[in-house]
């Protein structure tokens, strides 16, 4: 009989910063479970990843799967996170005044 080895490693690292990627690559965890949420197949992320391996997608997939619970929660986390930033950085802008500029701009062209 042929003896395997039925021990699996998660492809996946979390920085000290709590983020969490694919080992050997920036690529995260909530990309590759973004995709996948969205319908994409291991094989279309690779397409959007080709440095990444199908068995990382996959494991990446697969941890998400036995862990969901976890995996949702640190989500969810980031996207707050994500959240907070972007209306740090909207309300240290003049979106207001960059838009009249834009417009400036625009109306000098069409009299051109």
């Amino acid at each position: 009989m042929i003896q395997l080895t039925l021990t699996q490693t998660t492809p996946l690292i979390q920085e000290a910063d709590g983020t969490v990627r694919i080992t050997g690559s920036r690529v995260t965890l909530d990309t590759i479970i973004g995709a996948f949420q969205k319908g994409a197949t291991a094989e279309q992320i690779q397409d959007s990843f080709p440095s990444l391996s199908l068995a990382q997608i996959y494991g990446a997939i697969a941890y998400y799967l036995d862990d969901e619970s976890d995996v949702e929660t640190y989500l969810r986390k980031r996207r707050a996170e994500a959240e907070s930033i972007k209306h740090e950085i909207e309300s240290q802008q003049d979106t207001a005044g960059f838009r009249a500029r834009i417009r400036a701009c625009r109306a000098q062209l069409v009299k051109s």
